[in-house]
């Protein structure tokens, strides 16, 4: 006579308890299914415990949403990561090189383009006094239009346009202690060829830009250059070496066109208390935001967000849209502005509004007063 026992505190053991005539394969199935039901509870339980500490690290995580036109948020995004996150800027900043040349070249090529057409134009009453002199500045800058070309494709070679181009230049790097990376080369473009050009073309460069018949040139026919290339075109003999290293200031000022979304992470420490700010830039044209606000794909990023950081340049009230020349850059803000506070899906978030771009506006009002005034200028184009 087999007898068993049970423990007495566990009032349901009496039921768990094996039958007292299990066979030996039954008693195997037996093992084997309750084998099974606890690795199903072990993975329950880790699933929770996962959970758990996921819903944690989220109370200490804060979800912003920088907004704006695409080319005007990133000064701000730079200074939080300045601010907050210095050892990341600083492995950073060597892979802005590429960048911080293309905007150079971009401006050398804006005013080449002016400078052809001015040559080209026949109609003038008065037409400017060009020499030889500006004739063979534009032949020996002409090579900078296919390294503006090669730089795009080292830095946007994704069809997404620049969403992961630091990944792309970091991976040529042996590590992030090294000064210098291997070469780059993409689609049969290599960086340090890129470099030459550029470096050869620098005496040329510097006498373009200093030129008083191209100053007066970009003025008479109101040729607008990128906000910061004049700062890129007055350090030319800087930039445009092989030994070249990017600053802060190079960095801040540099511009990217961005689009999708680029999420950034930034770890902030006040008064004793880590917070993790997770960071992101909505890039695109004002349709595609607009879009965006409506559409369960993007959910994830709208949904939840404690702040939303909305860049609204002030100076732009003479510029136009570069992918709708019909639109108003000051309206085009306002109209995305207005979308951003009626979104239902934003209701509950803050709302932070940055007029930036005051010094630009400064700076146009003093030149807008020696001809017409300001206020004709917004009113027209409202």
């Amino acid at each position: 006579m087999v007898v068993r026992y049970h423990d007495s505190s566990d009032p349901l053991a009496i039921f768990t308890m094996p039958p007292s005539n299990e066979t030996p394969e039954e008693k195997a199935v037996r093992e084997e299914r309750e084998a099974e039901a606890q690795r199903i509870s072990d993975q329950i339980d880790n699933e929770l415990r996962i959970e758990r500490a996921a819903l944690q690290e989220q109370k200490n995580i804060v979800k912003i949403l920088l907004l704006g036109q695409p080319e005007r948020k990133s000064t701000t995004l730079k200074y939080f990561q300045m601010r907050y996150a210095p050892n990341n800027w600083l492995q950073e900043r060597p892979f802005w090189r590429t960048v911080v040349q293309l905007n150079l070249v971009h401006a050398v090529n804006t005013i080449l383009g002016a400078l052809q057409d001015a040559f080209d134009d026949d109609d003038e009453e008065d037409p400017l006094p060009f020499t030889d002199k500006h004739h063979f500045l534009r032949l020996r800058l002409r090579p900078l239009h296919g390294v503006e070309s090669d730089l795009k494709q080292l830095v946007e070679h994704s069809p997404q346009a620049s969403h992961n181009w630091r990944s792309f230049l970091q991976a040529r790097c042996i590590n992030n202690s090294e000064r210098f990376c291997r070469p780059i080369k993409h689609d049969g473009v290599n960086a340090p060829d890129v470099n030459e050009v550029i470096t050869s073309c620098k005496n040329d460069i510097m006498a373009l830009w200093a030129d008083s018949l191209i100053r007066k040139m970009l003025q008479r026919y109101m040729v607008r250059l990128e906000d910061s290339a004049s700062f890129f075109l007055d350090n030319a003999e800087r930039l445009a070496t092989r030994d070249y290293e990017p600053t802060n200031d190079d960095v801040v000022r540099a511009r990217l066109r961005t689009l999708g979304i680029q999420e950034h992470m930034i770890n902030v420490v006040e008064d004793g208390v880590s917070q993790t700010w997770k960071i992101y830039d909505v890039g695109g044209s004002r349709t595609q935001i607009l879009a965006h606000t409506h559409r369960n794909t993007w959910l994830p990023y709208f949904d939840r967000a404690h702040a939303i950081i909305f860049l609204a340049p002030v100076s732009c009230f003479d510029e136009r849209l570069h992918e709708d020349p019909t639109v108003n850059r000051l309206e085009d803000s306002f109209i995305l502005w207005k979308a951003v506070c009626s979104s239902k899906l934003l209701s509950r978030t803050a709302l932070i509004l940055f007029l930036n771009k005051v010094d630009i506006l400064e700076k146009k009002n003093r030149e807008w007063c020696h001809g017409e005034p300001v206020y004709t200028l917004i009113r027209e184009s409202s």
